[in-house]
C-alpha cells in the first residue's frame, strides 16, 4: 500500500442548525444517498471548485472541464507508487464528485429528476404548449 494514501475511513462530526440538517437529509433522500454519502460528496464537489485550473496544452482526448483521468493518474503517480486498487479508489472519488455535480446541475436546470417510483434518474420531457 502507498505510504502517502491512507484508506482507513474516519468519521468527522459537525454541528449545524436543525433546519439545515433537515434540508440536507431531504436532498440526500431525493438523490437516493445516505446522509454521510451526501455530505462527503458535497464537500468533495466544493473542494473541486476551489482548485486552480491546470494550464496544460490541449490533448485530443482531454475532458473539457480540465479534470481528465490521464492527468489525475499522472499527478498521483508523480508523488508515489500505487496499486491498481489504490489508483481506482483515488480516481473514483473524483468521478463520484463529478457525477454528483453534473446530476445537481441537470436537476437545477430541470433537465432531469430523481424518480423514486422508477428507482433512478430520468429525463424531464419537454412539452411544446400545443
Amino acid at each position: 500500500m502507498s505510504e502517502s494514501v491512507e484508506t482507513t475511513r474516519k468519521s468527522v462530526k459537525t454541528y449545524l442548525p436543525e433546519y439545515q440538517k433537515d434540508e440536507w437529509k431531504s436532498h440526500a433522500e431525493a438523490l437516493g444517498m445516505s446522509q454521510s454519502e451526501f455530505v462527503r460528496t458535497m464537500v468533495q464537489a466544493g473542494r473541486n471548485g476551489f482548485e486552480p485550473a491546470n494550464e496544460e496544452p490541449d490533448s485530443g482526448n482531454a475532458d473539457p472541464r480540465g479534470n481528465d483521468l490521464e492527468s489525475r493518474v499522472l499527478e498521483l503517480l508523480s508523488a508515489d507508487t500505487y496499486s491498481w486498487e489504490e489508483l481506482l479508489e483515488a480516481v473514483s472519488d473524483d468521478i463520484e464528485a463529478r457525477l454528483e455535480e453534473t446530476l445537481s446541475e441537470l436537476q437545477n436546470e430541470n433537465r432531469i429528476r430523481y424518480s423514486g417510483r422508477h428507482g433512478g434518474y430520468t429525463v424531464i420531457e419537454e412539452t411544446d404548449g400545443d
